[in-house]
């Protein structure tokens, strides 16, 4: 085919949309962070005070359910040092890793569905990096002033009146910095004996480091990298927008009714000046922890905390105008169709999450509180007694997963007319293992070859049965 006999085929522009990315404002002053420095303001509102009493809430109870106390021991303890994890009534051991792997996989499965529905909630009102900012930003306000005091404060050269609102606000920040690591802590080691230890200077090194890296850690998070690690380091913003859809509840902004944007006066009909219901007062911009302009669209840096909602609904309000410019909403409502709040997406993961859960309960609820591990003498397999009889040595651990002491019975099935050599009967406290030392000697004709499958039973004394288990091991014969 000659060159001029080719098909020339037209080329085809692919439309790109040109979206406006805010940048903040840059202090005069400011070297501690790669990023443009973001003065948060203060605002009040619905969701304001939602996202406050949760995290009071859950800032109460991660202070608290360390000191908790059941039956004796502490309620919540994972105690990495003995591999025991202890959760009210219930102790996990190495040996239960399947029921803590059901516990993450309930747990992811429960995120995907709270995204798939609510979006980033989780991010907004639950998010340790969230509620930790909040809490140093409130200092903040409280020693330095409010947003446009602090920013000026920053931009001033060093004076007295600088420096002990500096120097106390970090303070305070190291303080909550240092109560937070304890009492994180806690929850891997005893936490009574932790503070005593810690404050007298009798914990161990390995403590004291932990302690300090993070208290430096939360120091860090949440005085210095703040949305960094939204923007930046969070693997959640950049992967949770594959459980988005149109349907998905986010924070978003009525675009169709809010242009054009411009200022204008409250009793100035913006109808007839051609504006929308924006007035361009950037305050959900201001009052915004991640620093984004929500009227750019769905934004992976969204955190869904609603502050912006608050912040323009107050401005509605002012105006005389009807609240929701900005608003938690779907796509599809935003474009006038109809929003499925059920659809197959959201059905799957609750299908999923059903079976989980049920996975995990049936787990727990047929969970053997107790294990039996044997371990067989290396040095000699079998051995002649001087009665005559053959005689294999064991070393029986028996561990005890409940919170409470309890006597186990011992046997041995698979070959006849055995003699058990030690005690069948023995008490293992709670939560703790037993090692028992011990033989089984067999008459040699009552042997069928060299080596023999047993099983050793263990029962838990007053349960009829119901609570048994059985090992098995091998019986051997001298050559």
């Amino acid at each position: 085919m000659n060159s001029d006999e080719k098909q020339i085929k037209p080329s085809v522009k692919i439309p790109v949309k040109n979206i406006k990315i805010h940048h903040p404002e840059q202090p005069a002053t400011r070297n501690f962070s790669p990023s443009d420095a973001i003065y948060v303001r203060k605002i009040t509102g619905f969701f304001t005070r939602i996202r406050r009493y949760m995290n009071l809430f859950f800032m109460l109870a991660f202070a608290c359910l360390p000191w908790l106390q059941y039956e004796g021991h502490q309620a919540l303890l994972f105690d990495l040092s003995e591999q025991r994890f202890t959760i009210w009534s219930l102790t996990l051991w190495p040996q239960d890793l399947t029921l803590l792997a059901w516990i993450f996989i309930v747990g992811a499965f429960l995120l995907f569905f709270v995204t798939t529905f609510l979006g980033r909630v989780w991010c907004g009102y639950l998010c340790p990096q969230t509620v930790w900012t909040f809490i140093f930003i409130w200092f903040e306000e409280k020693i330095e002033g409010t947003a446009n005091q602090r920013k000026k404060l920053d931009s001033m050269p060093m004076s007295f009146n600088k420096f002990w609102r500096k120097a106390l606000k970090h303070s305070a920040w190291l303080l909550v910095s240092l109560l937070t690591s304890l009492t994180f802590a806690g929850f891997f080691t005893p936490m009574q004996d932790l503070f005593i230890d810690f404050f007298t200077f009798n914990a161990s090194v390995a403590v004291v480091v932990s302690v300090l890296f993070f208290t430096f850690c939360t120091y860090g998070n949440a005085g210095w990298m703040r949305e960094i690690m939204c923007l930046h380091m969070c693997p959640y913003s950049r992967f949770q927008s594959a459980m988005f859809d149109k349907d998905t509840i986010t924070v978003a902004y009525d675009y169709n009714r809010g242009e054009n944007r411009g200022p204008r006066g409250r009793k100035q009909d913006p109808k007839a000046l051609g504006l929308g219901d924006c007035i361009d007062c950037d305050l959900c911009v201001q009052v915004c922890p991640t620093g984004i302009d929500i009227r750019n669209g769905l934004q992976y840096e969204c955190i869904n905390c609603g502050a912006c909602i608050d912040a323009c609904n107050g401005v509605m309000d002012k105006m005389n105008y009807a609240s929701g410019l900005i608003r938690y909403t779907t796509e599809h409502e935003l474009a006038g169709k109809k929003v499925h709040f059920i659809r197959g997406k959201l059905i799957g993961y609750a299908v999923v999450l059903v079976v989980m859960v049920t996975l995990l309960a049936l787990d727990i609820i047929n969970r053997v509180p107790m294990s039996l591990e044997i371990i067989r003498d290396r040095t000699e397999l079998a051995q002649e007694n001087y009665n005559g009889e053959i005689e294999n040595v064991y070393t029986l651990k028996i561990l005890n997963k409940s919170q409470k002491e309890h006597t186990y019975r011992l046997s041995v099935r698979g070959i006849e007319n055995t003699k058990w050599n030690g005690p069948q009967e023995v008490i293992v406290e709670a939560a703790s293992v037993y090692t028992l030392p011990m033989s089984i000697a067999v008459d040699p004709y009552d042997l069928k070859g060299y080596m023999t499958d047993i099983y050793f039973v263990i029962e838990q004394v007053g349960t009829n049965g119901e609570v048994m288990l059985e090992h098995k091991s091998r019986f051997f014969n001298k050559r």
